[in-house]
Formats: C-alpha cells, sequence, structure tokens
C-alpha cells in the first residue's frame, strides 16, 4: 500500500486520529460534559436522547449508501470531506442552536460521520492490512482509537476544570457557557485539523473498484447483489450484531454495580474505567493473535469468554457480589468485547470478500451489525425498570448470553468457511 515503514505508520496513525475524531463532536461533548450541556442548551435528557435517536436511524441508512461510494472515490477524499463536514456541524453546535436546531445537527453529524466516512475508514485500513496483517491493522486502529479518546477526553476534562478556579457550582450560566463554547471549538478545530492531514497523508492511495468502466449506480447494485450472495458477510454480521451487543451494555456496568450489588458510585465508575482501559490493550493483543491463529479463532475465544463472563453475572446472584470480583469479571469482559472490535472487521479478507467490493460489504454489515445502537439501550432499560434490584441485571446477562452464543456459533461456521490463515489470497 506504501513503501517505506515511515510512510505505512503515518497512513495507520492518520487512519486512527481520523477514526476518533469523527465522533468527538456527537458524542464526547454529551459524553463528558452531558450535565453543563443539558443545562446551557436548556435541554432534557429526553430532548438529548431524542436527537441522538435520530443520528442513530440517519446512521443507519447511510451505512448502507456509505458502502458503494467507498468503492467508487478516492479514500482521502471521503475521509477528509468527512471530517470537514463535521466540523462545520461543530461550529453551528457551538452557536448553542434550539432543541429542533440540536437535533439537526445530530441528524447532521449521522450523515457526515458515516456516509462518507465509516466504509472507507474500514476498506483503507483493510488495504493497509494486506493479506497476513488483518488483526495488526484493525487492532491498531481501535486500539489507537481507544487511546487517543482517553487521552482527548483527559484533556478536554482538565481544561474544562481548570476553567472554575472558584468551583463549578459557582460559576453563571454564562460563564458555563463560554467555557462550553471553547470545549466545542477545540473538539471542532482538531476534526478540521485531522481532515488537512488525512488529505496529505493518504494522497497516492488508490481505490480499487471492481470494474474500469464507470457505469454508475448499476455498478453499485451489481456489486450489492454478489455482496448478498457470499454466506461470509452474513455470518460476519451475526459476528458484529452479537459483539457490539456486548459492547453496548457495557455502558450498564456501572448501574449493576451499584443497584445490583450496593457497590457506592466511585468504586462502581472505577471498576467500567479499568475495564475500558482494557481496549487499546485487548484490540491490539486479540489482533495480533488472530494474525498467528485466525480471526475467526480468535473471534471464537472472545464469545467463550463472553460466555463465560455474562453465565456468572446472571446466574451466580449475590455470590459474586464483592468488589474484587466483580472487578475481574469487568476485566474479562472488557477483554472479550475491545478484543472483538480489533478482530471483527479482520473477517473481510479470511472470508476472501474481494477488495473491490469492500465498501460494499462494509455497509451491509455494519446495518445489520451496528442496530444494537438502536434496541440495547432501550432493551436494558425496560428489564431493569420492570425487575428493580439485582433481577433486572440478571434477566439483561441472560439476554447477552444468548447473543454471545450465537455469536461463537456465528465465529465456528465461519472459520470452517474462510481459507487457513497461512494461505494468502489473490484480488
Amino acid at each position: 500500500m506504501t513503501d517505506t515503514k515511515w510512510q505505512r505508520g503515518l497512513v495507520i496513525f492518520s487512519l486512527i486520529c481520523a477514526g476518533e475524531a469523527i465522533f468527538t463532536l456527537p458524542y464526547h461533548v454529551t459524553r463528558f460534559f452531558r450535565p453543563t450541556f443539558l443545562e446551557v442548551f436548556n435541554l432534557t435528557a429526553t430532548e438529548l436522547g431524542v436527537a441522538q435517536s435520530a443520528y442513530g436511524v440517519i446512521a443507519m441508512v447511510a451505512y448502507f449508501f456509505g458502502g458503494p461510494l467507498a468503492d467508487r472515490f478516492e479514500p482521502r477524499k471521503l475521509l477528509a470531506g468527512s471530517l470537514w463536514a463535521t466540523a462545520l456541524g461543530g461550529l453551528y453546535l457551538a452557536t448553542f442552536p434550539d432543541v429542533t436546531g440540536v437535533m439537526l445537527v445530530w441528524g447532521f453529524f449521522g450523515l457526515t460521520n458515516i456516509l462518507l466516512f465509516w466504509a472507507a475508514l474500514i476498506k483503507v485500513t483493510r488495504s493497509w492490512g494486506g493479506n497476513d496483517q488483518q488483526g495488526l491493522a484493525y487492532g491498531l486502529l481501535d486500539g489507537g482509537r481507544g487511546l487517543l479518546a482517553a487521552v482527548l477526553a483527559s484533556l478536554g476534562v482538565l481544561a474544562f476544570a481548570s476553567a472554575f478556579p472558584l468551583g463549578y457550582d459557582s460559576a453563571t450560566l454564562t460563564e458555563k457557557g463560554a467555557i462550553l463554547r471553547q470545549v466545542i471549538y477545540g473538539y471542532t478545530a482538531a476534526t478540521a485539523a485531522v481532515g488537512v492531514m488525512v488529505w496529505f497523508t493518504l494522497r497516492g492511495i488508490p481505490v480499487e473498484t471492481e470494474t474500469k468502466h464507470d457505469s454508475g449506480w448499476a455498478t453499485a447494485l451489481t456489486q450489492f447483489r454478489a455482496v448478498v450472495k457470499l454466506k461470509v458477510v452474513w455470518l460476519q454480521a451475526t459476528v458484529l450484531v452479537c459483539a457490539y451487543s456486548s459492547y453496548k451494555a457495557f455502558d450498564q456496568y456501572a448501574l449493576f454495580a451499584v443497584r445490583g450489588h450496593g457497590i457506592d458510585e466511585i468504586d462502581a465508575a472505577q471498576i467500567v474505567t479499568a475495564g475500558a482501559w482494557t481496549r487499546p490493550i485487548a484490540a491490539l493483543a486479540l489482533g495480533l493473535l488472530g494474525d498467528r491463529f485466525g480471526i475467526s479463532r480468535m473471534a471464537l475465544v472472545c464469545f467463550v469468554l463472553l460466555i463465560i463472563s455474562h453465565s456468572l453475572f446472571a446466574f451466580t446472584g449475590q455470590a459474586l457480589g464483592s468488589l474484587s470480583m466483580i472487578l475481574l469479571n469487568t476485566l474479562v469482559t472488557g477483554v472479550a468485547i475491545f478484543g472483538l472490535r480489533g478482530l471483527y472487521f479482520g473477517l473481510l479478507e479470511e472470508g476472501r470478500i474481494p477488495l473491490a467490493v469492500t465498501g460494499t460489504a462494509v455497509g451491509l454489515i455494519s446495518v445489520i451489525g451496528y442496530t444494537p445502537d438502536v434496541y440495547v439501550a432501550a432493551i436494558a432499560g425496560y428489564l431493569i425498570d420492570q425487575n428493580p434490584g439485582l433481577l433486572g441485571f440478571q434477566h439483561l446477562f441472560v439476554l447477552l448470553l444468548v447473543f454471545s452464543i450465537v455469536g461463537a456459533l456465528a465465529a465456528l461456521a465461519f472459520t470452517r468457511q474462510a481459507r487457513p490463515p497461512s494461505v494468502t489470497s489473490a484480488h
């Protein structure tokens, strides 16, 4: 893909930065500054939730249509354009629009984050990994994104906290708004700057297309029909939806520790933080093991770990209620779910899906695989509210256990469908 180690390193560094920077405005601002955001924008939690749902719905459609675009256009134009468009949305967000404007800008983020970006990112990463370094490629991508997210979040929170030397509670709404606007500007500038970096570092990287004779969307339809017929695509989508379900449920672990086992909020936050820090380590380590032993085989190992960890939380009741045991099992869960994040797109190469239709395949796989964005939080909330205390969480872990078993079966089936890891494929 590139000629030297320095060039390859620069490309994957750019992809890591782009892969996280694109999501800072729609996710970091409300994740790390949620109370201030709601107060300054005069929003209820429900109104913000509706805006984020608009993001999810538009993203689902964008995954589908973004795939063929990644197979037809130069990746640096798609990635840089997405970053710059998202930065424009950040400038609008800094004007503090009303509830309708917030919903519109989150819908806009759903379009800019996914339509031109996601499939192109996955396709370039696949090309970077070649025939035998897919685990390394996606492990570096997701592990690097996790590390960068932690660094950006730490810097943002530090800057935010230092802006209130007399204490946050003593600040006026105007002062809070001024500081939040600076935070938004900071994320906006970082997003735009990464767009510039991508524009130059990915120069000269070609896009491999299915045909030299471009015939518009007729070609895209032909590619889609070819992808739909591939059994490995549906198995990979099953692996992704099962893995992502456990990943999305990870948001509930702090509440599980507090309401299910009576652990205080600070200890619960530390448990989840420790679990989150397994991301850069697990994604890269499992990716490298995938290159050595097979991506689908290591995905199967991760699902087995999830089956064990979810079973312990689902069926042991209060017997697993100590802080140390919950922490240990949470770390096992973190290794499994973040390991899977470093693996599941590596299945594209192992399944011998043609590089020229990678974007189309990623679009279809993502439409199915990322549906937990729509239903996991809602189902978890319902189960927890309808069954107070530990019982509701046990029901949730039973559901996650079912997903993990299905994911393990899909990974096993994929292993039997795919080539041995030592055999390379020609595109």
